[in-house]
């Protein structure tokens, strides 16, 4: 952490904050001007400021200005003598965290710095993250589809709405969108509105101003402040309350917003990226969120695949998150061998990329050896894979019919014996296609499996396509297409 700057021409000040925080643990650096503390900036940083306001030569406002100008996170504590509540107020309006007033209370002003001293720490950590976040790791066609939209989006400050499973790397996906953005150079604020309690996620969101509720005890600024110039990314967005989603669509609406129990309109200048799990659109059908809101976020979508649907990736996902466990913790980092890595790859992984990583960190910890064998991976894994149904061999497997584009022939298909076993026929009619060196598998498999979805969704919206569409989260132009397409008759036009 860095030192504490205090800047006062005053000694017997500088004297007695030094031992107050030095009982504190906290290292400090002092300055008898404000000119000598702004040329120390040309070589370092302090992670707070406090300033006098009256010194020979330059002022405490001079010096908040600069330090303002250079670097905007670090908050700055002014200094001044009851007199000066005129020099406060300007102080304020240029940016300072907080004020004391002379004669000052020791106790209270420590209490003060490490306020923002905290402040400072957060803003630290999430400019950390984002500068040591890896590249986003895939090769699997439904992750270039994801790089090539980023890419597309990289001149664009447009809304963006990601959605996809927990754990699948929606954040990852928003701070590519920030770095390759024309923001790369401004803050990237994440906040996860599902884990803030109600109460304060308002708070947290637009900050407030001194006194606003209990505890209340100095200005704060929020999210939107915090993230001025570049990305505010809002994680399970889904799960916002209503009166909060009203407040951030006028954001979004205006650009404008007030802290709570402020009184003076705020501009923000912000990207804001959402993110969820949850179906939107089921939400906006219950009641549970917005419409308004929800078209003002769906700009642009980008759906993130879930692991199982790029299983592919896992080896290369899985030789990163070891390597990077290793670096954490200084140790050489584990391989997995060709068994294990297999084993791995014929996961369902629930919890997606996130329960990957954790599963590395914990084969890095606790795995003996270097090379990982099947029988040195967490026991319930192995139990959860011995037990789960096995797909079928193509001798073993149902008969199907010989393959042929359309709904016609998905029709005569028998229908699956249970949920649990239709990925295995679907596999053993792969296999069973295959071995016969029959021609484009892929797309006459694709075809069927898309008409199945559309036949079956139209016949539980009485044929209304719009529902179907809705249902099966997909655009209308898209499901008229597919009917025409797949010659799907029974569709209404709605």
């Amino acid at each position: 952490m860095k030192p504490i700057w205090i800047v006062d021409d005053d000694e017997s000040i500088r004297w007695v904050l030094e031992k107050a925080l030095a009982r504190e643990n906290l290292a400090t650096q002092s300055f008898s001007s404000a000119r000598d503390a702004i040329q120390a900036l040309d070589s370092s940083t302090p992670q707070v400021l406090v300033s006098d306001i009256r010194m020979p030569g330059a002022s405490g406002l001079e010096l908040l200005q600069t330090v303002k100008a250079r670097h905007p996170g670090i908050p700055v504590i002014i200094i001044t003598a009851f007199s000066d509540l005129d020099s406060a107020v300007s102080a304020f309006q240029g940016g300072a965290f907080e004020y004391l007033a002379k004669p000052f209370d020791v106790d209270k002003a420590v209490e003060l710095i490490r306020r923002a001293l905290e402040e400072s720490l957060r803003e630290t950590d999430v400019e950390q993250s984002a500068a040591q976040t890896p590249e986003i790791l895939g090769q699997a066609p439904a992750m270039q589809d994801v790089f090539r939209a980023i890419g597309r989006l990289s001149q664009s400050n447009v809304t963006v709405l990601i959605t996809g499973e927990s754990g699948s790397g929606k954040e990852l996906v928003a701070r590519a969108l920030h770095k390759h953005s024309p923001r790369a150079s401004q803050p990237f604020v994440a906040l996860n509105t599902a884990a803030i309690p109600k109460d304060l996620l308002e708070s947290e969101l637009f900050g407030h101003e001194r006194g606003a509720f209990t505890g209340a005890q100095a200005m704060r600024r929020g999210r939107f402040e915090q993230a001025e110039g570049g990305t505010l990314f809002l994680d399970e967005i889904g799960d916002m309350p209503l009166d909060l989603q009203t407040r951030l669509l006028r954001v979004l609406s205006d650009g404008h917003f007030y802290r709570v129990g402020g009184h003076q309109s705020l501009k923000a200048n912000v990207r804001v990226i959402a993110a969820t799990h949850q179906n939107l659109e089921q939400r906006v059908r219950e009641g549970l969120f917005r419409e308004d809101l929800y078209h003002r976020l769906n700009v642009i979508r980008l759906r993130l695949p879930s692991l199982r649907e790029r299983s592919e990736d896992i080896p290369i996902l899985a030789r990163h998150f070891l390597a990077q466990s290793a670096r954490q913790l200084g140790v050489e980092a584990k391989r997995l061998s060709p068994q294990a890595m297999q084993f791995l790859s014929k996961l369902e992984f629930a919890g997606n990329v996130r329960q990957l990583e954790n599963l590395c960190n914990w084969i890095t910890v606790m795995a003996p050896g270097q090379t990982v064998e099947v029988k040195d991976l967490p026991q319930d894994l192995v139990e959860e894979r011995t037990h789960a149904p096995q797909p079928l061999s193509a001798a073993a497997s149902p008969a199907m019919p010989a393959p042929a584009a359309g709904d016609a022939a998905y029709a005569a298909a028998p229908e699956p014996a249970g949920h649990a076993n239709w990925v295995a026929l679907l596999e053993a009619e792969a296999a069973q296609m295959l071995a016969q060196q029959q021609p484009e598998v892929m797309d006459i498999l694709g075809r069927q499996f898309e008409a199945a979805l559309i036949r079956i969704a139209l016949k539980h919206t009485h044929g209304r396509k719009n529902d179907a569409a809705v249902r099966l989260g997909i655009g209308r132009n898209t499901i008229t297409r597919k009917i025409q397409e797949l010659g799907i008759g029974g569709a209404e036009d709605d």
